[in-house]
């Protein structure tokens, strides 16, 4: 089977899901390249090889490398789900000790939000804000709207990695898209209940961007504002 792909961002933390095989060739320059894409803007990686049916020695040298290239800008990568047989590798190859792995994709996105860890995160400079919506575009332009304008943002587009981030961190408001707060399940909504929220209308893809985005300030604005009057 040919390697395949599978990426999604989990707050600050980027999970890549490696199936297939990863062996010289082809295989091996695809997931090369997609590393070194995503640390174009990302510092904090998962590579998850639950999936992963067989790696040759140039697909363990490849893994290496990715590891050596997103410490060389500051950043981390770990793995997890590592099957047996690719555990065996890493043990034959006296590599156990060089790679930070875990046995779940939760504990490997957690490990990243440990206080004093190696990668360097920006220092916060204003509320920490989690937005869900299950449009990458949308989350892509909300992501840096709020960030431009001085929150720490965390973004995610399932329900499932919104309530691993929130197990794991703190949150002062969560922006969701429409509707999908109240449709989630009761764990996530148990979580929510004490969290503010303000829904992404269902129009907010298509309405202008700019007046969107003044009215998304302004609204988040007002809250925190309210929150402050009452504290």
């Amino acid at each position: 089977m040919r390697l395949s792909l599978d990426t999604r961002e989990v707050g600050r933390v980027t999970v890549v899901r490696c199936n297939g095989r990863i062996v010289a060739g082809e295989e091996n320059e695809s997931l090369r390249q997609h590393v070194s894409w995503l640390l174009r803007d990302r510092r904090c990686l998962v590579l998850h090889l639950g999936d992963v049916e067989f790696i040759d020695s140039s697909g363990l040298g490849t893994i290496v490398r990715s590891l050596t290239s997103t410490r060389q800008v500051r950043g981390d990568l770990k793995l997890c789900s590592v099957p047996k047989h690719v555990n065996r590798v890493l043990e034959l190859s006296h590599l156990t000790k060089l790679f930070d792995s875990h046995e779940s994709e939760e504990g490997a996105v957690a490990a990243f939000y440990v206080p004093g860890g190696r990668v360097e995160v920006p220092a916060a400079t204003g509320r920490s804000i989690l937005c869900l919506d299950r449009n990458a575009d949308v989350l892509a332009f909300v992501r840096e709207l709020l960030r431009r304008a001085g929150y720490d943002v965390h973004t995610s587009s399932h329900v499932g990695d919104a309530l691993l981030l929130m197990r794991v961190t703190r949150f002062d408001l969560l922006l969701a898209a429409s509707g999908l707060t109240a449709s989630a399940p009761q764990a996530f909504r148990t979580a929510c209940a004490k969290l503010p929220i303000v829904e992404l209308s269902s129009e907010f893809s298509t309405s202008d961007a700019g007046e969107a985005a003044s009215r998304l300030l302004e609204t988040i604005a007002a809250n925190f504002d309210r929150q402050s009057a009452r504290g």
